[in-house]
């Protein structure tokens, strides 16, 4: 099992313990991501407990809609930070991800395939990071899933 496959197996789990300990509720907005992620946290113990839902925002229309995204290019920081502050007004979440980029095969909004772009928000304070993953369309998708798992974990644990 490579790393990836080992943190979508593991990480679902170590998140449930840390989001129960930290008493969060979790949301997520997830466009690039398809909703994968909030797939995978329902693997987690007592997911009833602390996921409170998931949004997949594929059109920009219903980024902006449901999600309260500004106009503006939707593959980047910007984005995946309104995303997430969006999911956590809509699932009256503590902590929340999001995901937005160019899975591929082309580029999109002038970004290379690969471009990912992961938001969050904790408690009203929101952030995101830019990655850049190398492969085929499959294979970004299952690295950006790996890396907002990591990060929703990192953010529980420091919660």
């Amino acid at each position: 099992m490579d790393a990836v496959e080992n943190a979508l197996e593991e990480l679902p789990h170590r998140i449930a313990e840390e989001v129960e300990r930290a008493k969060l509720i979790v949301g997520l907005a997830e466009s690039l991501t398809c909703g994968n992620l909030t797939g995978a946290l329902g693997k987690g113990g007592n997911s009833g407990e602390w996921l409170s839902g998931g949004i997949v925002a594929y059109l920009t229309e219903i980024k902006q809609t449901v999600l309260g995204v500004s106009d503006g290019p939707v593959v980047s920081a910007r984005c995946a930070e309104e995303m997430a502050a969006g999911a956590a007004k809509l699932f009256n979440a503590d902590l929340t991800i999001s995901t937005t980029g160019a899975g591929g095969p082309g580029p999109l909004e002038g970004q290379p395939s690969g471009t990912v772009f992961i938001g969050w928000s904790l408690r009203g304070e929101t952030g995101s990071a830019r990655y850049s993953f190398d492969g085929e369309p499959a294979e970004v998708l299952e690295k950006t899933e790996a890396a907002a798992l990591e990060k929703l974990y990192e953010l529980a644990q420091n919660a």
